[in-house]
């Protein structure tokens, strides 16, 4: 299943707003938004991907719909899925996007290869 078309242009939109730099990169069958090289939100079937503050994932586990991202059978430290449940609502969604974006600063880059 291809991601979820209008998810990703609810982030779009999103970003342009908040006047984010941003870049669109397809990966893992997904989308994923990069802001300063880095992975920042994606959208991988119906779900968004956000990658947070490592300190912040308890917390952020105890929200509607939010569970740790495993593609490999080991949780990755700060990435976590959103279900369609977690984000239907416009303020919902603005806080996962918020949260992703105030912890990019700080989100080291993968290798460039």
């Amino acid at each position: 299943m291809p991601y979820n078309e209008f998810l990703a242009d609810r982030v779009r939109l999103l970003m342009q707003e908040k006047r984010v730099g941003f870049y669109e990169k397809k990966m893992f069958g997904g989308l994923v938004f990069m802001v300063d090289d880095k992975m920042c939100v994606g959208i991988m079937k119906d779900e968004l991907m956000v990658r947070i503050d490592p300190e912040q994932s308890d917390e952020a586990l105890k929200r509607t719909g939010c569970s740790l991202m495993d593609f490999t059978g080991a949780s990755m430290k700060g990435f976590m899925m959103i279900d369609l449940e977690g984000t239907d609502m416009d303020e919902d969604l603005e806080s996962w996007v918020q949260m992703a974006l105030d912890y990019n600063p700080r989100a080291k880059a993968s290798k460039k290869k």
